[in-house]
C-alpha cells in the first residue's frame, strides 16, 4: 500500500502508540485529542503516558515529519477512532457508554469525503460499527456506499504495546468486504510479525469481547480459590503450584482483582446485550469486583479494626510497571478503607503526583518505614530489590500476589 494521509482520533494509551507505529511505517499521520493538555504535551515533544520505548519512537516520527498533532480533525484519506468506551451505572445494570464514539464519528463526518475509510479501534458492543456508519451517513450527507467503515479492535498488553502492535495477529471486520480488504492492506504495512484476518464487523466486535472475557473468567477462578484457601487456612499459591503439575491444568495467579480499560469493562458489554445467557460471565465479573472489598475485610481483621494504624498499599495502577489507574482494584480498596475512616496511603512509582483520587502517595522508603501494615498489590520493578522485599516482609502485611513467597523473616 502506498503512503496514506491518516488521522488518529484519540491519543491515549492505544491511540498514541497506534499513530506512532503507523507513522513509523511511512504514513503521514495527524493526531487529534479533545484534551488541550494532551495536545500541548505532545506538541512540546513529551508523551503523557508511561509505555516502554514509546517516547523514543515518538521522537523519531516527530523528527522526520511523519507525525503531527492538530487542533481539530482535518481532511485525510483514513480516520482511525481510538476513544474510550467506559460503562455507566444504570438502574438495570451496567451499560456501555458510547458517547465518545458517537462524538468522534460526528466530528469525522464534518470532513468525510467520498472514498474515505473510517476504522473503529475502540472496544465496543456488537453492532456499534453499524451505528457509527449511520452517524457518519447522517452527519456527512454522504450515502453509505460513498465511504468505507471497518472495525479493528486493539489487542495489546500495556508495557509491550509497540511490540505487540507489530507482532500480534489482528482481526478486521466489516459489513463491506471491500472495506475489510482496504483495512487489511493498511494494517499489513506495520503488522510485520503477525497475520490480519478478515470477517464481518459483528464477529470482530464480539471476538474482542470474547478474548477479554475468557481472561476475566480465568482470573475469577483464581481469585475465588484465594478466598476459599484463606477460609481453609492453606496457601493458595502453593495449592496452585501443585495443581498446575497436572498436564492439562494451568490456573492463573490470583491478585487484588481485575482492572484496566478492557478486562474490567468488556464483559459487561456482553452481559448488557445477552442478559441471562451470559450468567457465567456476570458471575466472574462480580467475583473480580468483590475481591478488593474481600481483601479489605482480611486486612481489617488482621489489624483488629484499629483506626490508628497506618495502612500502605504498594502499587496503585491496575497492573505492574504502568501508570494507568483505570478501574484499578487498588483504588477501589484504598477508597473503601478511606471511606470507613482508616488511614490509608498509596505508593505508585509511575505517578508523579502527590495524590491519586484523593489517596495520599508516599515514596517507597517512607511507606515501609511509616506504615504499620502493608498490602502487596502489584509487583512493580521498584519493589523487586531483595533488600526491599526483606524490609516489606518484616512488617505486618497482606500479600495479594504471592510476591514475598520464599522470603524469610
Amino acid at each position: 500500500m502506498e503512503s496514506k494521509e491518516i488521522t488518529v482520533v484519540g491519543l491515549g494509551y492505544i491511540g498514541l502508540p497506534t499513530a506512532v507505529v503507523m507513522a513509523g511505517a511511512g504514513h503521514h499521520v495527524k493526531g487529534f485529542d479533545v484534551s488541550p493538555r494532551v495536545r500541548d504535551s505532545l506538541k512540546n515533544g513529551k508523551i503523557h503516558i508511561v509505555e516502554d520505548h514509546l517516547q523514543d519512537a515518538f521522537d523519531e516520527v516527530r523528527k522526520n515529519g511523519c507525525f503531527t498533532v492538530t487542533e481539530e480533525i482535518s481532511v485525510s484519506d483514513i480516520y482511525v477512532i481510538c476513544v474510550p468506551t467506559p460503562f455507566s451505572e444504570e438502574s438495570d445494570g451496567k451499560v456501555a457508554d458510547l458517547a465518545y464514539v458517537e462524538s468522534a464519528a460526528a466530528e469525522v463526518a464534518k470532513v468525510l469525503k467520498k472514498g474515505d475509510l473510517v476504522i473503529l479501534e475502540s472496544t465496543v458492543p456488537p453492532h456499534t460499527t453499524a451505528m457509527m456508519t449511520d452517524i457518519l451517513t447522517k452527519e456527512s450527507g454522504l450515502p453509505k456506499n460513498d465511504f468505507y467503515t471497518a472495525h479493528c479492535p486493539e489487542r495489546v498488553l500495556p508495557g509491550k504495546i509497540l511490540y505487540e502492535l507489530k507482532h500480534n495477529d489482528r482481526i478486521i471486520g466489516s459489513a463491506d468486504p471491500e472495506a475489510a480488504e482496504m483495512t487489511k492492506s493498511l494494517y499489513e504495512t506495520f503488522v510485520s510479525g503477525g497475520h490480519c484476518y478478515v470477517c464481518d464487523d459483528v464477529t470482530a466486535e464480539l471476538c474482542k469481547l470474547a478474548e477479554n472475557t475468557f481472561r476475566d473468567i480465568n482470573i475469577a477462578y483464581a481469585n475465588q480459590l484465594s478466598m476459599l484457601c484463606r477460609e481453609a487456612g492453606i496457601d493458595v499459591f502453593r495449592l496452585i503450584e501443585l495443581a498446575n503439575k497436572h498436564p492439562r491444568v494451568s490456573i492463573l495467579t490470583p491478585g487484588l482483582g481485575v482492572g484496566g480499560h478492557c478486562l474490567a469493562v468488556d464483559p459487561w458489554f456482553i452481559v448488557e446485550k445477552y442478559g441471562e445467557n451470559a450468567s457465567l460471565i456476570r458471575t466472574a465479573r462480580e467475583i473480580n469486583e468483590k475481591k478488593p472489598l474481600w481483601v479489605k475485610e482480611q486486612v481489617l481483621n488482621d489489624i483488629g479494626y484499629d483506626k490508628e494504624k497506618k495502612i500502605g498499599i504498594l502499587g496503585m495502577a491496575y497492573k505492574p510497571n504502568i501508570d494507568d489507574m483505570r478501574e484499578s482494584p487498588s483504588l477501589v480498596l484504598a477508597t473503601a478503607l478511606k471511606n470507613d475512616g482508616y488511614n490509608v496511603y498509596g505508593c505508585e512509582p509511575n505517578s508523579h503526583g502527590d495524590t491519586i483520587s484523593g489517596i495520599e502517595l508516599l515514596q517507597l522508603d517512607e511507606m515501609i518505614e511509616s506504615c504499620d501494615y502493608l498490602i502487596l498489590a502489584l509487583a512493580h520493578n521498584e519493589f523487586k530489590d531483595d533488600n526491599i522485599k526483606v524490609r516489606i516482609n518484616a512488617k505486618p502485611h497482606y500479600d495479594c500476589i504471592g510476591f514475598l513467597r520464599g522470603q524469610t523473616e
